[in-house]
Protein backbone atom coordinates (compact mmCIF):
# COMPACT_ATOMS: atom_id res chain seq x y z
CA UNK A 1 0.00 0.00 0.00
CA UNK A 2 1.03 3.53 -0.54
CA UNK A 3 1.05 5.95 2.43
CA UNK A 4 0.27 9.25 2.96
CA UNK A 5 0.15 11.91 5.62
CA UNK A 6 -2.15 11.82 8.03
CA UNK A 7 -4.04 15.07 9.62
CA UNK A 8 -2.19 15.06 12.97
CA UNK A 9 1.60 15.26 11.11
CA UNK A 10 2.26 11.33 10.99
CA UNK A 11 2.13 8.81 8.01
CA UNK A 12 -0.82 6.91 7.94
CA UNK A 13 -0.79 3.97 4.91
CA UNK A 14 -3.51 4.46 2.70
CA UNK A 15 -6.17 2.45 2.21
CA UNK A 16 -7.35 1.38 -0.90
CA UNK A 17 -11.08 0.27 -2.37
CA UNK A 18 -11.10 -1.55 -5.55
CA UNK A 19 -15.13 -2.19 -5.58
CA UNK A 20 -15.89 1.47 -7.31
CA UNK A 21 -18.18 3.57 -6.57
CA UNK A 22 -20.15 1.19 -3.90
CA UNK A 23 -20.07 3.35 -0.27
CA UNK A 24 -18.55 6.17 -2.18
CA UNK A 25 -20.18 9.03 0.66
CA UNK A 26 -19.35 6.86 3.56
CA UNK A 27 -15.77 6.06 2.55
CA UNK A 28 -14.90 9.49 2.36
CA UNK A 29 -16.65 10.29 5.65
CA UNK A 30 -14.75 7.88 7.51
CA UNK A 31 -11.19 8.75 5.91
CA UNK A 32 -11.60 12.01 7.25
CA UNK A 33 -12.89 10.71 10.77
CA UNK A 34 -10.04 8.19 11.13
CA UNK A 35 -7.72 10.78 9.43
CA UNK A 36 -6.58 7.74 6.89
CA UNK A 37 -5.92 8.81 3.47
CA UNK A 38 -8.25 6.54 0.95
CA UNK A 39 -7.67 5.62 -2.95
CA UNK A 40 -10.61 4.52 -4.75
CA UNK A 41 -10.63 2.79 -7.80
CA UNK A 42 -12.68 1.07 -10.61
CA UNK A 43 -15.42 3.55 -10.56
CA UNK A 44 -17.77 2.75 -12.86
CA UNK A 45 -15.00 1.37 -15.28
CA UNK A 46 -17.05 -0.97 -17.22
CA UNK A 47 -20.02 1.18 -18.04
CA UNK A 48 -20.79 3.20 -21.36
CA UNK A 49 -20.38 6.61 -19.22
CA UNK A 50 -17.23 5.55 -16.58
CA UNK A 51 -16.07 7.91 -13.71
CA UNK A 52 -17.74 10.10 -11.06
CA UNK A 53 -20.71 11.24 -11.64
CA UNK A 54 -21.81 14.64 -10.85
CA UNK A 55 -23.30 14.55 -7.09
CA UNK A 56 -20.47 12.85 -6.61
CA UNK A 57 -18.04 15.53 -7.51
CA UNK A 58 -20.43 18.02 -5.59
CA UNK A 59 -19.92 16.02 -2.55
CA UNK A 60 -16.16 15.92 -3.16
CA UNK A 61 -16.15 20.16 -3.42
CA UNK A 62 -18.53 19.70 -0.33
CA UNK A 63 -16.07 17.83 1.70
CA UNK A 64 -13.12 20.38 0.44
CA UNK A 65 -15.36 23.44 1.71
CA UNK A 66 -16.10 22.01 4.91
CA UNK A 67 -12.07 20.66 5.97
CA UNK A 68 -8.87 22.94 5.78
CA UNK A 69 -6.22 21.16 3.90
CA UNK A 70 -8.02 18.33 2.31
CA UNK A 71 -6.21 17.10 -0.80
CA UNK A 72 -8.34 15.45 -4.25
CA UNK A 73 -7.06 13.89 -7.04
CA UNK A 74 -8.95 12.84 -9.42
CA UNK A 75 -7.74 10.92 -12.77
CA UNK A 76 -8.91 12.20 -16.41
CA UNK A 77 -11.55 9.62 -16.60
CA UNK A 78 -12.56 9.90 -13.27
CA UNK A 79 -12.30 6.27 -12.33
CA UNK A 80 -9.69 6.98 -9.60
CA UNK A 81 -9.91 9.16 -6.60
CA UNK A 82 -7.64 10.22 -4.01
CA UNK A 83 -8.19 11.55 -1.19
CA UNK A 84 -5.84 12.93 1.39
CA UNK A 85 -8.50 14.33 4.91
CA UNK A 86 -7.82 17.37 6.27
CA UNK A 87 -9.07 18.70 9.25
CA UNK A 88 -12.80 19.80 9.65
CA UNK A 89 -13.17 23.48 10.34
CA UNK A 90 -17.04 24.37 10.32
CA UNK A 91 -18.11 27.86 9.89
CA UNK A 92 -20.77 29.53 7.62
CA UNK A 93 -20.66 28.09 3.62
CA UNK A 94 -22.34 27.83 0.76
CA UNK A 95 -23.14 24.91 -1.68
CA UNK A 96 -24.47 24.38 -4.89
CA UNK A 97 -25.61 20.73 -4.74
CA UNK A 98 -26.55 20.61 -8.88
CA UNK A 99 -29.87 18.99 -9.94
CA UNK A 100 -29.02 15.16 -10.33
CA UNK A 101 -29.74 14.88 -6.63
CA UNK A 102 -31.52 16.04 -4.04
CA UNK A 103 -29.96 17.62 -0.71
CA UNK A 104 -30.95 15.03 1.06
CA UNK A 105 -27.98 12.71 -0.21
CA UNK A 106 -25.44 15.43 0.96
CA UNK A 107 -26.89 16.08 3.76
CA UNK A 108 -26.92 12.08 4.60
CA UNK A 109 -23.21 11.70 3.70
CA UNK A 110 -22.38 14.62 6.12
CA UNK A 111 -24.22 12.93 9.12
CA UNK A 112 -21.24 11.34 10.66
CA UNK A 113 -19.03 14.24 10.82
CA UNK A 114 -21.39 17.27 11.58
CA UNK A 115 -20.65 17.02 15.40
CA UNK A 116 -16.55 16.99 15.50
CA UNK A 117 -15.84 20.42 13.48
CA UNK A 118 -13.54 23.23 16.03
CA UNK A 119 -16.88 25.68 15.66
CA UNK A 120 -20.85 25.49 14.75
CA UNK A 121 -21.49 24.49 10.99
CA UNK A 122 -24.00 26.45 9.25
CA UNK A 123 -24.68 24.92 5.79
CA UNK A 124 -26.70 26.56 3.03
CA UNK A 125 -27.58 23.42 0.26
CA UNK A 126 -28.70 24.87 -2.67
CA UNK A 127 -30.58 22.84 -5.45
CA UNK A 128 -33.39 19.84 -5.71
CA UNK A 129 -34.86 19.71 -2.26
CA UNK A 130 -37.14 16.59 -2.87
CA UNK A 131 -36.23 13.82 -5.01
CA UNK A 132 -37.41 10.40 -5.12
CA UNK A 133 -33.68 8.74 -4.92
CA UNK A 134 -33.01 10.90 -1.65
CA UNK A 135 -34.25 11.58 1.69
CA UNK A 136 -36.70 14.81 1.95
CA UNK A 137 -35.56 17.75 4.41
CA UNK A 138 -38.92 16.72 5.73
CA UNK A 139 -38.16 13.63 6.80
CA UNK A 140 -34.50 14.21 8.33
CA UNK A 141 -36.06 17.24 10.32
CA UNK A 142 -38.07 15.10 11.88
CA UNK A 143 -35.95 12.71 12.98
CA UNK A 144 -32.61 13.51 12.85
CA UNK A 145 -32.38 15.85 16.08
CA UNK A 146 -34.09 13.67 17.97
CA UNK A 147 -31.80 11.26 17.50
CA UNK A 148 -28.15 13.30 17.83
CA UNK A 149 -29.69 14.17 21.38
CA UNK A 150 -29.63 10.94 22.26
CA UNK A 151 -25.91 10.75 21.36
CA UNK A 152 -25.16 13.78 23.31
CA UNK A 153 -25.83 16.74 20.84
CA UNK A 154 -27.50 18.58 23.23
CA UNK A 155 -27.95 21.27 20.43
CA UNK A 156 -29.47 18.61 17.92
CA UNK A 157 -29.30 19.61 14.46
CA UNK A 158 -31.39 22.26 13.03
CA UNK A 159 -32.62 21.93 9.60
CA UNK A 160 -35.10 24.50 7.57
CA UNK A 161 -36.69 24.40 4.12
CA UNK A 162 -35.85 28.08 2.81
CA UNK A 163 -36.91 27.42 -0.47
CA UNK A 164 -38.44 24.25 -2.39
CA UNK A 165 -36.68 23.26 -5.63
CA UNK A 166 -37.95 20.62 -7.53
CA UNK A 167 -36.47 18.39 -10.42
CA UNK A 168 -35.47 18.68 -12.64
CA UNK A 169 -34.71 22.75 -12.74
CA UNK A 170 -34.04 22.90 -8.43
CA UNK A 171 -33.93 25.90 -7.15
CA UNK A 172 -34.36 25.39 -3.77
CA UNK A 173 -32.86 26.25 -0.22
CA UNK A 174 -32.16 24.03 3.01
CA UNK A 175 -30.13 25.68 6.15
CA UNK A 176 -28.19 22.75 8.26
CA UNK A 177 -26.69 23.91 11.62
CA UNK A 178 -25.25 21.45 14.23
CA UNK A 179 -22.88 22.65 17.26
CA UNK A 180 -19.42 20.80 17.63
CA UNK A 181 -19.09 18.03 20.92
CA UNK A 182 -16.25 16.92 22.26
CA UNK A 183 -17.49 13.16 22.38
CA UNK A 184 -20.50 11.34 21.86
CA UNK A 185 -22.71 8.92 24.40
CA UNK A 186 -23.12 5.19 24.07
CA UNK A 187 -26.71 4.51 22.99
CA UNK A 188 -28.72 0.87 23.06
CA UNK A 189 -31.91 1.17 21.76
CA UNK A 190 -33.54 -2.42 21.94
CA UNK A 191 -37.37 -1.93 22.49
CA UNK A 192 -38.90 -0.56 19.52
CA UNK A 193 -41.99 0.63 20.73
CA UNK A 194 -45.19 1.57 19.48
CA UNK A 195 -46.80 4.13 17.87
CA UNK A 196 -48.02 6.94 19.81
CA UNK A 197 -48.30 9.59 17.04
CA UNK A 198 -48.19 10.71 13.64
CA UNK A 199 -46.94 13.89 12.47
CA UNK A 200 -46.81 14.68 8.59
CA UNK A 201 -46.43 17.80 6.45
CA UNK A 202 -47.94 18.31 3.02
CA UNK A 203 -46.35 20.73 0.56
CA UNK A 204 -47.39 21.69 -2.85
CA UNK A 205 -45.56 24.08 -5.12
CA UNK A 206 -46.91 26.74 -7.75
CA UNK A 207 -50.46 25.42 -6.79
CA UNK A 208 -53.22 26.61 -5.16
CA UNK A 209 -53.53 25.94 -1.88
CA UNK A 210 -56.49 23.75 -1.69
CA UNK A 211 -54.46 21.46 -3.05
CA UNK A 212 -52.55 20.78 0.12
CA UNK A 213 -55.86 20.90 2.32
CA UNK A 214 -57.60 17.98 -0.06
CA UNK A 215 -54.54 15.80 0.64
CA UNK A 216 -54.53 16.76 4.17
CA UNK A 217 -58.34 15.75 4.53
CA UNK A 218 -57.23 12.77 2.35
CA UNK A 219 -54.52 11.15 4.42
CA UNK A 220 -56.13 11.98 7.63
CA UNK A 221 -59.20 9.71 6.72
CA UNK A 222 -56.64 6.95 5.97
CA UNK A 223 -54.03 7.49 9.46
CA UNK A 224 -57.57 8.35 11.75
CA UNK A 225 -58.35 4.71 11.35
CA UNK A 226 -55.34 3.16 13.06
CA UNK A 227 -54.51 6.41 15.54
CA UNK A 228 -56.80 9.46 16.79
CA UNK A 229 -53.22 11.76 17.36
CA UNK A 230 -52.29 12.54 13.61
CA UNK A 231 -51.76 16.15 12.65
CA UNK A 232 -50.40 16.79 9.42
CA UNK A 233 -49.81 20.66 8.33
CA UNK A 234 -49.56 22.07 5.02
CA UNK A 235 -46.35 23.87 3.75
CA UNK A 236 -47.08 26.25 0.71
CA UNK A 237 -44.62 27.68 -1.95
CA UNK A 238 -45.05 29.95 -4.17
CA UNK A 239 -43.18 32.98 -6.41
CA UNK A 240 -39.39 32.74 -5.96
CA UNK A 241 -39.65 30.58 -2.56
CA UNK A 242 -41.36 27.76 -4.79
CA UNK A 243 -37.76 27.06 -6.45
CA UNK A 244 -36.52 27.82 -10.24
CA UNK A 245 -38.75 27.73 -12.93
CA UNK A 246 -38.57 25.89 -16.96
CA UNK A 247 -36.62 28.06 -19.05
CA UNK A 248 -39.84 29.61 -21.13
CA UNK A 249 -39.89 31.69 -24.25
CA UNK A 250 -41.52 35.66 -23.73
CA UNK A 251 -45.45 35.36 -25.48
CA UNK A 252 -45.12 35.89 -28.89
CA UNK A 253 -47.10 36.58 -31.83
CA UNK A 254 -47.19 34.71 -35.30
CA UNK A 255 -48.36 35.56 -38.98
CA UNK A 256 -51.28 32.51 -39.60
CA UNK A 257 -52.74 32.36 -42.64
CA UNK A 258 -56.29 29.97 -42.66
CA UNK A 259 -57.29 27.97 -45.38
CA UNK A 260 -59.49 30.67 -47.26
CA UNK A 261 -56.21 32.91 -47.57
CA UNK A 262 -57.36 35.09 -44.77
CA UNK A 263 -54.32 36.58 -42.67
CA UNK A 264 -54.61 36.93 -38.91
CA UNK A 265 -52.33 37.06 -35.33
CA UNK A 266 -51.96 34.16 -32.95
CA UNK A 267 -50.86 34.61 -29.81
CA UNK A 268 -49.10 31.69 -28.33
CA UNK A 269 -47.60 31.74 -24.60
CA UNK A 270 -45.11 29.34 -23.71
CA UNK A 271 -46.38 26.19 -21.63
CA UNK A 272 -46.93 26.15 -17.83
CA UNK A 273 -44.49 24.68 -15.26
CA UNK A 274 -44.77 20.97 -14.17
CA UNK A 275 -46.72 20.79 -10.62
CA UNK A 276 -44.98 18.74 -8.11
CA UNK A 277 -47.28 17.50 -5.01
CA UNK A 278 -45.93 15.03 -2.21
CA UNK A 279 -46.98 14.29 1.44
CA UNK A 280 -44.52 13.05 4.18
CA UNK A 281 -45.53 11.68 7.24
CA UNK A 282 -43.40 11.16 10.15
CA UNK A 283 -43.91 8.74 13.29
Amino acid sequence: MASAGGGDGRKRATVTFDTGAAFFRQRLVFSLLSQRPCRITNIRATEDEPGLKDHEVSFLRLLDKITNGTHLDINHTGTTVRFRPGILCGGKLNHDCGSSRAVGYFIEGLLPILPFGKKPLTLWLKGVTNHDDDPSPDVLRSVLPGMFRLFGVEAGLELKVVKRGMPPNGGGEVMLRCEPVRSLKPVRLVDQGRIKRIRGVAYTTRVSPQTANRIVDSARGLLNKLLPDVYIYTDHYTGQESGRYAKQEKTTKKHHKNTKGESRWLRTRPSADALTICVCVCV
